[in-house]
């Protein structure tokens, strides 16, 4: 929605994605409210896979992942034009990607071995895609995009496993 609000100014290549929240912008609750109802349902999310956490190393991946959610939080809470915006949208893709490859790395070791190595697999495409997302583009908001379709893209893998599991039972 801030993406349709803003059109007559924002860029997918030129801009970041917190540009659509920064300080003084018309709408910029859209985004920044928006930012913090996704935070607070993926710590939600997270939580509820501790239920299928079979291994330590995918518990303290999710522990890691609820801390970068945190994050994503921060960055509706300190949107663009505040000083701690910059760590905590740094925060956000270090943390949250990370808690993801650990957790994919306890999925491994806890049997699910396809699902760890396609989470390792979505980790570093997503970092190298985004990094030269970042040479290529002027803004960062395709590389932002890349990191966060990289974090749906795993959610939906790990939601479709527990649901496959489920309907076994």
């Amino acid at each position: 929605m801030a993406v349709f609000i803003h059109r007559s100014w924002w860029s997918l290549t030129d801009n970041a994605i917190s540009d659509l929240g920064k300080v003084n912008l018309p709408y910029n609750w859209v985004m920044n409210v928006s930012l913090v109802v996704a935070a607070i349902l993926g710590i939600y999310y997270a939580l509820g896979l501790f239920k299928e956490a079979k291994h330590p190393t995918m518990k303290l991946g999710i522990w890691i992942f609820i801390l970068g959610l945190m994050f994503l939080a921060g960055i509706g809470i300190f949107p663009e034009g505040t000083s701690p915006h910059y760590y905590v949208s740094w925060g956000f893709f270090i943390t949250a990607s990370f808690g993801m490859l650990v957790a994919g790395i306890g999925l491994y070791l806890g049997r699910e071995k396809q699902l760890g190595i396609i989470t390792a697999i979505i980790f570093v495409l997503s970092w190298i895609l985004g990094l030269w997302a970042m040479k290529v583009f002027r803004g960062v908001a395709v590389s932002e995009f890349i990191g966060i379709f990289g974090i749906i893209a795993w959610h939906y893998m790990v939601l479709a496993k527990i649901l496959r599991k489920e309907k076994e039972i």
